[in-house]
């Protein structure tokens, strides 16, 4: 089992995780061996067990009950969706009859980073309107969402004093900007200090990390956004078209990020 390139609780992670899915590690009632037993199991301290448990319980994936026991969650709803089509998290979310709402929130007017300025194709000075969110269900965050978007098409008063949807929902029931497509590279990424505080994690765990431009008809990028999502409450997938015989193969695209 032991991997030097990875760290131990890590590891267990995995195998507790195998053990669950195949069926054969949770008793009738859904409760996970002590930590003693499952020590021996894996042959590890109950230390490292403890920290895989926590991994585990930060991810929903189970439920820690002081002086019961630990037990596998109820089966969670996951959001899935094909990233060809341009949709907030907002209306994916009501698709499947999830409830979500916004907790942390953070908007204003700022001076663009040299990043956001480069993505946005504005002066180095330019003025922009930061829109960053903690998107919970239930009392559990799953995912932060940031747009950046110049203030010559989005203010703060736009938004109103209890903005609660999504900035790309804003635009698309509008009208305006007329929208095009999206731009999207996706990677998992260790969480910082800041978005593991946010997201309930600790630093170093892994999230799924999606960075998008939105691309208006005229080819302006209209907003430049990132977003932080926790593991297990979501899946995406792209599909891939083949390409006549001797032509190139046309890879999906779509825009789901922090809109």
């Amino acid at each position: 089992m032991v991997r030097r390139n990875v760290p131990l609780s890590q590891q267990v992670v995995r195998e507790i995780l195998s053990g669950i899915e195949a069926g054969n590690l949770a008793r009738e009632n859904g409760m996970l061996p002590s930590e003693a037993e499952l020590g021996a199991r894996f042959d590890v301290s109950r230390a490292t067990i403890r920290e895989a448990l926590s991994q585990l319980e930060q991810r929903g994936v189970v439920i820690r009950r002081h002086g019961v026991g630990t037990f596998v969650s109820p089966a969670l709803p996951v959001i899935e969706s094909g990233l060809e089509q341009l949709e907030s998290l907002d209306t994916l979310a009501r698709r499947i009859g999830l409830e979500i709402h916004m907790g942390a929130t953070q908007i204003a007017e700022r001076t663009a980073t040299a990043q956001e300025a480069e993505c946005l194709q504005t002066a180095p000075d330019a003025q922009v309107l930061s829109v960053a969110r903690v998107i919970m269900t239930g009392e559990r965050p799953v995912a932060y969402l940031v747009d950046v978007v110049p203030i010559t098409l989005l203010r703060r008063q736009d938004l109103g004093e209890s903005f609660s949807g999504s900035v790309l929902d804003l635009f698309i029931g509008r009208g305006d900007p007329a929208l095009s497509h999206s731009r999207t590279e996706i990677m998992v990424e260790a969480a910082n200090e800041a978005t593991a505080r946010l997201l309930h994690l600790r630093r170093g765990d892994p999230v799924l990390k999606l960075i998008a431009e939105l691309v208006a008809r005229d080819g302006r990028v209209v907003d430049y956004s990132l977003s932080y999502f926790v593991p297990g409450y979501f899946r995406f997938h792209v599909i891939r078209r083949i390409g006549a015989p001797g032509g190139e193969i046309n890879g999906g695209t779509g825009h789901l990020a922090g809109q």
